[in-house]
This record gives structure tokens, C-alpha cells and sequence, in this order.
């Protein structure tokens, strides 16, 4: 099994509910897939860096996993899918 992070950005206007409920999903997603959770740390709302679809903030989760080398592949099939994920970005860590 490989390891990986993900870092993803949430929209803002979610309410906190729906924020742990995506949270939850992405983590169900990694579990169902044979993969398995190491941490996830929400950063919580910050300023983005630029502009994105007129958005200044975004809620932060960095979520560290380990699977096979499909399931990188999958979570961002499935962060595409979304419309509360801003932006993702999954890479692989070293040994």
C-alpha cells in the first residue's frame, strides 16, 4: 500500500453540518475502496491565496491515507464530481 495526502477546499457557504458530512463521505470514500484513514486535520476556514469563482475563503482538510495505487484516482473522480470541493490536490508521500 502506498500513502498519500489530500488537500481539499471547501465552498464557505456550507453550513458546518455539511461540512463534517463531506468530510465524512470522502473519508467512507478511502474506507470502501480498501484504503485506510491515517489523520484527517481540518484547517478550518482561510483566505485563499487568489480568487476562485468570485470565493475569498475556504475551508481546509488535509486528510493523510494509505491504498492501492488506484485509489488516488478514484478520490479524484469523486472530488471532481462535487460541487462543494473548490479545489483538491492528492499526491503520493515518499517512503
Amino acid at each position: 500500500m502506498n500513502k498519500y495526502e489530500a488537500m481539499y477546499v471547501i465552498a464557505p457557504e456550507l453550513e458546518d453540518e455539511a461540512v463534517k458530512a463531506l468530510i465524512e463521505k470522502f473519508s467512507g470514500i478511502i474506507a470502501a475502496n480498501g484504503g485506510e484513514v491515517g489523520s484527517v486535520d481540518e484547517w478550518g476556514r482561510r483566505r485563499l491565496a487568489y480568487p476562485i469563482d468570485y470565493k475569498t475563503e475556504g475551508y481546509y482538510v488535509l486528510i493523510t491515507f494509505a491504498g492501492a495505487p488506484e485509489l488516488p484516482k478514484e478520490l479524484e473522480r469523486n472530488f471532481n464530481n462535487d460541487e462543494s470541493v473548490i479545489r483538491y490536490l492528492v499526491v503520493r508521500k515518499d517512503a
